[in-house]
């Protein structure tokens, strides 16, 4: 096991630490049942030897009483043992996925576009099914067996040396093909969990954008495309469950192949008068308890080696640094009057470190101003929404709100400043009335009905047969789109933010919603600073300055009549681009 994988594991490990009381009952029960299982062995030899040869009824007796309780209190330990080692690992997952998703939810959205979500999610799924089972099952069977071996070797030295010498000679032969193996294995359980991380990544994909697949009847390609995912990460497990296979059967031969050799030369002494028929018996006994020991032991380890490819994974996500974050010593914020200031801004994606996407952007907001962000598509605007929020930091330049440079300031209160509603708004599956919540969780009842009939949704709600507790789809399934903005624009009321960042929201509505939300912005917009991205001529005249970008650079700058006169660029966007509101 490489040493990356070993730290991965001894990570995940520490995560048992807080549970050491369970960890000693399971390891108490884990004794118990092994002394117990082994002690069987000595039973049997009573039985042969002082039940069955000495033809006494009450000592047959006795000795199969002895026997019972034996089985009693195995049941008993192996009871305790399941639930304690169960419970240990359904409640390490719970806290391995709580952390890993407390770190995702907070790292920086340029991580989610190098790496697939849905791929991400597989992880905290799949990845954590394979650690429970490991954790609350595989270890404590590989325990359990390891004890069983090592105690079944020590019982076949007390009861026969010769026979014992026969059966350690075929211990190196049973290692090796679990060293040789368990390498195969473990490179291809790591391959095995990718690709089926990518099955799965695959699958959410399609069903999120159903309809676009069906719209254009992609679902044949889409099929051929699952198919060969499948393929692939079938033909990985099959290569996988082929190398344990071999193991588990190489071992079989080689433990049960010794076991019949001992059996004939202990069958010999019998004979012979060298040994009991009970001591043979209790051989026999610890010889199976050891074969079966070393099977297990050998089929676990698989699992072992798959967990801890899982364990990796799991570290991997853990400890992957956010570039985004908050100063260990934050500036105050002063009261926001949303003056904001961008200075000399210069910033490329990460995923894109060569396309400079805002080049030497220098722009002052004025505290209560309404200002329009217009220029062709991929100019720059919504990147300028994503630099206000930090969601990304500039390369070089500054970001200043109140003064302050934004990325001196506690990323809650920078955030708690803005209010967002972009133009495909987020909703979440959920009741209206938590994705009203969002912004404001412990909002009144009062006030999310307050912040609804602002945005002129509170009739449309109330009209459905659960109202505010009606459940909505995924991404808002069911709603229409003026439904759906003018839910985003409540939202942003009950926020109650200095700042609305807008992603004009009308760009794609029929008249008569294009009005009802019009009218919610406007509500929304008073006594606030307002920067909006147009995509409409009515948003820009109506706005007090407008912000011509183009290709990342501010072109032009002032209101709607000094732009048509003093820019051609404007004016023939305007004239083009810019759509003319009904």
């Amino acid at each position: 096991m490489t040493s990356n994988r070993w730290q991965a594991v001894l990570k995940t490990a520490a995560f048992l630490k807080p549970y050491k009381l369970s960890m000693g009952l399971s390891l108490l029960a884990l004794f118990l049942t092994a002394g117990i299982t082994l002690s069987l062995g000595q039973g049997i030899r009573l039985m042969v030897d002082r039940g069955f040869a000495t033809q006494s009824p009450d000592l047959l007796t006795r000795y199969v009483l002895i026997f019972l309780l034996l089985v009693v209190l195995l049941a008993i330990g192996t009871f305790a043992r399941y639930y304690w080692v169960t419970w240990l690992g359904e409640r390490v997952v719970a806290d391995i996925r709580r952390k890993v998703f407390a770190h995702l939810i907070e790292l920086h959205p340029g991580f989610f576009e190098a790496n697939r979500s849905l791929e991400i999610q597989s992880r905290l799924t799949a990845d954590m099914t394979l650690l429970q089972s490991v954790v609350g099952s595989s270890i404590s069977v590989a325990l359990r067996n390891l004890i069983m071996l090592i105690g079944g070797v020590i019982w076949l030295f007390i009861t026969n040396i010769k026979l014992t010498v026969i059966v350690m000679f075929s211990i190196p032969l049973v290692i090796a093909p679990i060293l040789l193996f368990g390498r195969r294995v473990r490179v291809l359980s790591r391959q095995s969990q990718d690709k089926v991380a990518a099955v799965g990544a695959y699958v959410g994909e399609m069903l999120g954008q159903i309809k676009t697949v069906q719209a254009y009847h992609h679902q044949a390609v889409d099929k051929m495309r699952f198919d060969q995912y499948v393929e692939d990460a079938f033909l990985i497990a099959c290569q996988r469950t082929l190398q344990r296979a071999w193991l588990i059967a190489v071992v079989i031969v080689l433990v049960f192949s010794a076991i019949g050799m001992m059996l004939w030369v202990g069958g010999m002494d019998v004979i012979e008068g060298r040994i009991s028929g009970g001591e043979l018996a209790a051989f026999v006994f610890y010889s199976i308890i050891i074969g079966s020991a070393v099977g297990s032991i050998s089929e676990v380890l698989g699992e072992l080696q798959r967990a801890a490819g899982a364990a990796e994974r799991t570290i991997e996500l853990l400890e992957e640094p956010s570039r985004i974050r908050s100063p260990e010593n934050p500036c105050q914020l002063p009261a926001v009057a949303g003056n904001i200031m961008f200075q000399q801004v210069c910033f490329a994606y990460p995923s894109r470190p060569e396309i400079q996407v805002i080049n030497d952007f220098s722009l002052a907001v004025r505290p209560g101003e309404t200002l329009a962000l217009v220029g062709l598509s991929g100019a720059g605007k919504s990147t300028l929404f994503d630099l206000l929020l930090r969601f990304y930091d500039v390369q070089s330049g500054a970001v200043m709100l109140e003064g302050v440079d934004i990325r001196d300031l506690d990323l809650s209160d920078l955030r708690h400043s803005f209010a967002l509603v972009s133009q495909n708004p987020a909703l979440f599956h959920g009741s209206i009335e938590q994705n009203l919540r969002y912004a404001r969780p412990d909002a009144t009842d009062m006030k999310v009905e307050m912040a609804a009939k602002a945005a002129f949704i509170h009739d449309f709600i109330v009209s459905l047969p659960q109202g505010y507790q009606t459940i909505l789809g995924d991404t808002g399934l069911g709603l229409s789109g003026g439904q759906k903005q003018r839910l985003a624009i409540a939202r942003a009321i009950l926020a109650n933010a200095p700042i609305l960042l807008l992603d004009e929201a009308t760009s794609a509505l029929d008249s008569q919603s294009e009005d009802q939300v019009q009218q919610a912005i406007t509500r929304l917009s008073a006594g606030r600073t307002t920067i909006v991205i147009a995509h409409r001529l009515s948003t820009v005249i109506a706005s007090d300055r407008i912000v011509l970008i183009h290709h990342g650079r501010l072109k032009a700058l002032g209101t709607h009549t000094e732009l048509m006169k003093s820019s051609n660029l404007y004016a023939r966007l305007a004239a083009s681009q810019l759509q003319t509101s009904g």
